[in-house]
């Protein structure tokens, strides 16, 4: 497959901010029709040094960093609370490019987390309630029954936002923006953190 849908990546393109950048592109994902433009895949390490990677979506993004809710007690929660440094990477095969990030995580407040579960649809809230992520589960039938033990107990009221369940924002310390070129030299700009700015280099495909 050749990589033509783009025309070359050149520095003087790109926003001096690597997240700026960054919701430009997602942007482009969206007007380009792609399910899910904000999906990541997130990649942490256990404290064995095994690591694991998922699909995870993007729900926030500022000059902070780049935030994704989960279950704290799931893989994931456990993987983070030993070991914060994360990558991720986006990928919009209709526009042949990717990005790479690479920094440490930081759980959000409560307040925050409580805010932002009180604007999830009713059956998300009560799905974060329900589940025990990560942990193995019999059947089917066990998890639909928790879940409607759940949703009697929480019948006429909103459900509240669990212990166990809140935000991580990432701090990036390096950004590369990658899109794909005919003949496998692919453009690929990094953006490095440089004290309290950034550094764009570009790297050989």
């Amino acid at each position: 497959m050749q990589y033509t849908r783009n025309p070359p990546l050149e520095v003087d393109q790109l926003s001096p901010d690597p997240l700026l950048q960054l919701e430009a592109w997602i942007g482009a994902a969206r007007d380009a029709g792609m399910i899910e433009p904000a999906a990541m895949t997130l990649a942490t390490v256990d404290a064995g040094g095994q690591p694991s990677a998922r699909v995870v979506l993007l729900k926030a993004l500022s000059a902070d960093g780049l935030t994704f809710y989960t279950c704290y007690e799931s893989r994931k929660g456990r993987d983070l609370a030993g070991n914060s440094q994360v990558a991720a990477t986006f990928w919009w095969d209709r526009l042949e490019r990717q990005v790479r990030v690479e920094g440490r995580v930081e759980p959000l407040p409560r307040s925050h987390n409580q805010s932002y579960f009180a604007s999830r649809p009713r059956e998300s809230r009560l799905g974060a309630i329900t589940s025990r992520q990560s942990r193995v589960v019999a059947t089917r039938a066990e998890l639909d029954a928790r879940l409607q033990a759940v949703t009697e107990l929480w019948q006429g009221r909103a459900p509240e936002c669990p212990d166990h369940w809140g935000g991580y924002r990432i701090r990036p310390h390096c950004v590369e923006f990658w899109q794909g070129r005919s003949g496998r030299l692919h453009d690929r700009l990094r953006y490095r953190r440089a004290g309290d700015g950034w550094v764009i280099e570009r790297l050989e495909p």
